[in-house]
């Protein structure tokens, strides 16, 4: 009988294709529709098609593929689903980017050319992250590959949002966000980076309404000014005790606006007087509620001062700034200004600074859903484990 000879080194790259393709072949991943065995899954945590895999993938994926093979090998039904998540705004800022090297923007391709051009994005950068998977040797279903805007998904995702809205379990308000006005989307806290500014605190005076004297206020953005609806102290700060209840002129605008008390406010930042702008601020948006105030906003989504800006209305926000700065000097209300460095949020994909902005949000109801998934905890339908990582689950 003839023998083949071993070679004098392993060689990875052959070996692992000819066992992966034997194991493909044979469907040895492939799970049953209708089984006797008892079932395991797992849908893979699927990453996004804005580049290829990462050595955090290698790391997650390669547990995922122990726990799957370990149930495969014990007997049992095994599916471990595969897919990968479109990644909405960051793909399509990838797509961008690549648009730019040609001179082009999404504007000028239009909405269908564009589209298109992330679906291109989608198979060239799908397929190559589907075979790193192989490589690293994971067991997947491949049969059932999905994404997430296939359209039987996407079709799931309507049925359920209005399945949860017809059972008054979601609902919409008014919310403020992070918003991003060069992708004109909002980003959450952690999509937020922060950079350090090196930039101004303008003192700026606003006259009691009745003539009897000023407040002063300190702010690093004068533009958000346009939308302010108060202006508060703290209600233990002795300086301001007997001005809680009055109104200023808030200037610029020239209307009237009440002086309020929250313990939000730090008496030693600046003069101890903060101006409220709820449409340009998440603490004033909270203070806003909880005292009943107006909330204005006074950008639209590509931070351009709208109507309630009056004279500054189709102003850039940062050109806004200086035309503000130069008419509170002319008008006499620049009390004066100093250095101060501050941290200013950017967007994570773009770097463009993001803008605070009250827009229509949905929420869902969630203290029904809690109370069922603690129960499933108490009631050992589902383990945490760690066990002691349970109280972060009930948190």
């Amino acid at each position: 009988m003839a023998t083949k000879e071993l070679d004098k080194a392993f060689e990875p790259a052959e070996a692992e294709k000819r066992l992966y393709d034997y194991w493909l072949k044979n469907k040895y991943f492939h799970a049953q529709d209708k089984s006797k065995a008892p079932a395991f899954s797992i849908v893979i945590p699927p990453p996004n098609v804005t580049g290829m895999l990462h050595m955090g993938h290698a790391l997650n994926n390669t547990l995922q593929d122990v726990i799957i093979r370990f149930k495969r090998m014990q007997g049992y039904n095994t599916l471990w689903m595969p897919g990968m998540d479109h990644a909405g705004i960051a793909t399509q800022n990838v797509v961008e980017q690549q648009l730019w090297k040609e001179g082009l923007s999404r504007h000028d391709l239009g909405r269908e050319k564009f589209i298109a051009r992330v679906w291109e994005w989608k198979e060239k950068y799908g397929g190559v992250i589907i075979n790193q998977l192989k490589r690293l040797g994971c067991s997947c279903d491949w049969e059932r590959e999905r994404f997430t805007m296939d359209e039987g998904l996407s079709q799931a995702v309507r049925e359920v949002f209005v399945r949860l809205y017809n059972e008054d379990m979601i609902y919409q308000g008014d919310y403020i966000v992070n918003w991003c006005p060069r992708c004109h989307t909002a980003i959450s806290d952690l999509e937020v980076e922060f950079k350090q500014d090196q930039s101004f605190l303008w003192n700026i005076r606003y006259p009691f309404a009745d003539g009897s004297g000023e407040i002063v206020v300190a702010t690093t953005r004068p533009e958000t000014m346009l939308g302010d609806t108060a202006v508060a102290v703290n209600p233990t700060d002795p300086r301001y005790k007997d001005k809680v209840g009055k109104f200023v002129i808030l200037p610029l605008m020239n209307k009237q606006i009440p002086i309020i008390a929250d313990d939000y406010v730090t008496m030693d930042f600046g003069s101890g007087a903060v101006k409220i702008t709820p449409g340009s601020d998440p603490n004033d948006f909270a203070m806003a509620e909880r005292h009943n105030l107006e909330i204005i906003s006074i950008m639209d989504g590509q931070g351009i001062i709208n109507d309630h800006g009056g004279k500054y209305n189709g102003q850039d926000r940062y050109e806004a700034r200086k035309n503000v700065i130069a008419d509170l000097e002319k008008g006499g209300y620049m009390v004066g200004t100093e250095p101060y460095a501050h941290n200013v949020g950017q967007c994570y994909r773009c770097k463009t600074d993001i803008e605070p902005m009250v827009s229509k949000q949905w929420f869902v109801k969630i203290k029904p859903l809690a109370k069922q998934a603690i129960a499933a905890v108490t009631k050992k339908k589902t383990r945490i484990v760690p066990a002691s990582w349970e109280a972060t689950y009930f948190d």
